[in-house]
């Protein structure tokens, strides 16, 4: 119990420091600040996560960082964010030397992603089912309950 909120305390603090731009200069800080992102994303916080993952993934140093912040995204996005869910729909969608773009997995992130109500996941799912590919046949009905499902969330 006392390790949870000592985790809570620690990520809050963390994710105030992000926004002063010599914390995050600040090597050691860093270090400190992913210990504590880190620390709330093992715990299975879902908004910690996603964050992590999205560091990780675009921010990381190497392949494993990368790889981890794939996994940390798949996890959020099960666990219904709808920013990790849309990532997932577009790392699905890339390509890199362990798999080609997967556009039925692709599909499948972004409806979890129009579900918990992210706008730009519908216009893509909308433009993915519209033209097809990469292993998903388009179906211009998908296409249009997408498209419109985009412009009820805004877009």
């Amino acid at each position: 119990m006392l390790q949870k909120i000592r985790a809570r305390a620690g990520y809050v603090i963390a994710r105030k420091l992000m926004g002063a731009r010599w914390a995050v200069q600040q090597p050691t800080l860093w270090r400190w600040m992913e210990g504590q992102f880190s620390r709330m994303a093992a715990i299975g916080n879902t908004k910690a996560q996603s964050f992590y993952g999205h560091i990780l993934l675009f921010r990381g140093q190497g392949y494993g960082a990368r790889k981890e912040g794939i996994r940390l995204l798949r996890l959020a996005a099960e666990g219904g964010d709808a920013k990790a869910a849309y990532q997932m729909g577009v790392v699905s969608l890339s390509e890199d030397a362990t798999h080609g773009p997967d556009g039925v997995q692709a599909a499948h992130w972004w409806s979890l992603a129009v579900k918990a109500g992210h706008p730009l996941a519908a216009t893509r799912l909308a433009q993915l089912y519209a033209v097809g590919g990469h292993g998903l046949t388009a179906d211009k009905q998908q296409a249009e309950r997408y498209k419109a499902s985009a412009a009820k969330l805004g877009l």
